[in-house]
């Protein structure tokens, strides 16, 4: 498929297409690797809950930002 079919599609259909795709992986048995920066994000993360210092935010107020 190419981009520009990619982008002819509605974002339900791309979203459903990318759905599709990491499905084909789970139901082959394919493992895909987190790539290692995803492992020191996630440990800064809860680095600053450990140090209270996270702040939490709801859907409502995360949108207002946005």
């Amino acid at each position: 498929m190419k981009i520009s079919e990619i982008k002819k599609m509605s974002v339900a259909q791309r979203l459903q297409a990318m759905e599709s795709l990491w499905d084909s992986f789970l139901y082959a048995g394919i493992e895909v690797d987190s790539p290692q920066w995803h492992g020191e994000v996630l440990a800064q993360r809860k680095a600053k809950i450990d140090n209270r210092q996270a702040r939490f935010l709801s859907i409502e107020q995360l949108r207002k930002t946005r």
